[in-house]
């Protein structure tokens, strides 16, 4: 229904809120057309926009104000927990706020991955994201999430390769060895990995593509029970991260062949890369800070430069690179970046080499 001005004045005017009639006040009828309508729904459209932008810089300046709770999905010990409760121990001071580990492995970290993508998007939950769950595991099997929009990117926290170790009763010394024997007998020997469709076994499964060589695949819930049957002879090889077989090749209890980078690594410099006698291998994974998607982009934002500026302190560098791992930090803006390329990698890998994870 239409209303005049002028009828809303003279209501104005019953109720005492009458006041001083501006020079130049039109004896005319000005009644609210289509048009003052469309001008008075967008002013509450407004109102309503800043309203919520207020709110959310308002929220993001008392955050946090409790815990905040990191999903790690793999078990403790593995490289994407050491290095999410590395820096989340420094995080603590820079938030006020305690941040609690939770632990939640299996099918290859799509379980803890879907379980934080599920959470409430008020920045009191993170995930412990890697390239496995995001970047391997959508392109190879069915998950129920979407790496790239049911997350909010945070800040990379390191990149890794792996490491392809052999049980010392294996009569291979170097690479061209092992390619050899596993070709004089296919489907004789087994490989283990942290789970089926986890970076360690796509490294793996691309290795043996490349190499055109055969075996069987036992996949683990997580590195640890990977690394402790190949350590006791239950299986032959594996591609693992630095952290996970280091000591156990220092002590001797594992012989390391070569790393899966295409440079050699930092924490054990004295190894070939794969590439050496495997020409155009390479296979990295990431490690890196996410929160559910719909995060405001304040509280993303505030955490990644936290993040930025821990990985910057010289003690934590030498920590990661220590776990073979290289730190790099980035804005939630190149973060997503990062990601879509890794997702179009990896789908060109496994495309291109037909594989097939089970």
């Amino acid at each position: 229904m239409r209303m005049c001005f002028r009828s809303i004045i003279a209501r104005a005017n019953d109720i005492g809120l009458q006041g001083t009639k501006p020079s130049g006040y039109a004896t005319t009828p000005v009644c609210a057309g289509p048009r003052v309508g469309t001008l008075m729904k967008n002013a509450a459209r407004l109102a309503i926009l800043f309203a919520f932008t207020y709110m959310s810089i308002a929220f993001a300046q008392t955050y946090p104000n409790h815990p905040i709770r990191v999903i790690i999905p793999w078990p403790p010990g593995q490289a994407t927990d050491l290095a999410a409760r590395m820096v989340s121990e420094r995080l603590v001071p820079a938030l006020g706020q305690p941040l609690v580990m939770d632990n939640k492995p299996g099918a290859g970290g799509t379980i803890g991955s879907e379980f934080a993508s599920k959470q409430p998007a008020d920045g009191y939950t993170l995930l412990a994201g890697s390239s496995g769950p995001i970047s391997i595991s959508p392109n190879v099997q069915k998950v129920a999430y979407d790496p790239l929009k049911d997350f909010a990117p945070i800040s990379l926290l390191a990149v890794n390769s792996y490491v392809l170790v052999v049980n010392p009763s294996v009569p291979a010394k170097n690479v061209p060895e092992l390619i050899a024997l596993l070709r004089a007998n296919p489907g004789k020997y087994s490989f283990s990995s942290s789970g089926s469709g986890a970076s360690s076994h796509l490294a793996s499964v691309l290795f043996n593509s490349m190499a055109n060589v055969t075996a069987i695949h036992v996949p683990y819930k997580g590195s640890s029970p990977s690394v402790t049957d190949l350590v006791s002879g239950q299986v032959a090889y594996t591609m693992e991260t630095v952290p996970g077989v280091i000591s156990f090749v220092k002590s001797g209890r594992l012989r390391a062949l070569g790393v899966s980078s295409a440079k050699r690594s930092t924490a054990m410099p004295e190894l070939p890369t794969i590439a050496d006698d495997l020409p155009g291998y390479e296979m990295s994974g990431w490690i890196g800070f996410m929160a559910p998607a719909g995060t405001p982009s304040e509280i993303s934002g505030r955490l990644s430069r936290e993040v930025r500026k821990i990985l910057e302190i010289p003690e934590i560098r030498e920590r990661f690179l220590a776990l073979g791992q290289e730190p790099a930090g980035n804005t939630p803006e190149e973060y997503a970046g990062f990601l879509r390329r890794q997702n179009d990698r990896y789908a060109a890998i496994v495309k291109q080499a037909g594989l097939k994870l089970d």
